[in-house]
């Protein structure tokens, strides 16, 4: 699941950027509102992570920006402004949530992983889809009860597919949900990754369109 992250202390968003990768999220990182603005409109994320104090653009109008051109993309302040009116105003222009520095990265993945299930309209801590069980939290993928141990971007692409059943991703949509800038892709990346899925989880849980792209189909 890809994001963005604004943040122009470079020690912070280092650290923050690593520590989301590690839970599984691809993460593009920029240091300044004008950066973030042209991010936002050449290439396609699942979450805004987003501070207000911004170089260039400020984080306010920055939010302005989103709600005026991308009402549904979720989004999650990071800011030390602790007053009260702060928060307010910024749940006010449209923020999702509100995260305070300093903070527990366990915390913001928590709250990341809950706005990434209301954005589709979860509910459940857990995916399901028949026997399969994706637990994002957790980060942890059963079958049938039994643990499956699953790569970082094999979990982050069984989870984009969960969370959209019956929609069809291309390949380059799904390279977009699972690499950050400066990653390297290779032409077969997701084939690869598919494959491994269907070997762990059985062949008929990820459907190919070939020419098209790859779904899980909803339950009937």
């Amino acid at each position: 699941m890809k994001l963005l992250l604004v943040e122009d202390d470079a020690l912070l968003g280092d650290g923050v950027r690593a520590g989301l990768k590690q839970a599984g999220f691809a993460v593009d990182w920029v240091q300044d509102g004008l950066a973030a603005k042209l991010a936002l409109t050449t290439e396609d994320y699942a979450l805004l992570v987003l501070d207000l104090g911004l170089p260039k653009l400020s984080g306010m109008e920055l939010l302005n920006f989103v709600r005026v051109k991308q009402t549904k993309l979720p989004v999650l302040i990071l800011t030390a402004r602790d007053t009260v009116a702060d928060r307010v105003t910024g749940l006010n222009a449209g923020a999702d949530d509100y995260l305070l520095k300093p903070f527990d990265l366990d915390e913001l993945i928590a709250r990341l992983n809950a706005l990434l299930r209301r954005s589709v309209g979860q509910v459940d801590l857990t995916l399901q889809h028949g026997a399969v069980e994706l637990t994002p939290a957790s980060h942890q993928v059963r079958l049938a009860g039994k643990t499956i141990s699953l790569s970082a971007r094999e979990f982050s692409l069984l989870h984009t597919l969960l969370l959209h059943t019956g929609r069809v991703h291309s390949r380059e949509q799904l390279e977009q949900h699972l690499y950050g800038w400066g990653e390297e892709v290779e032409s077969n990346a997701i084939e690869v990754h598919v494959h491994h899925l269907r070997k762990k989880l059985g062949t008929d849980l990820i459907r190919t369109l070939r020419g098209v792209g790859y779904v899980i189909d909803k339950v009937a």
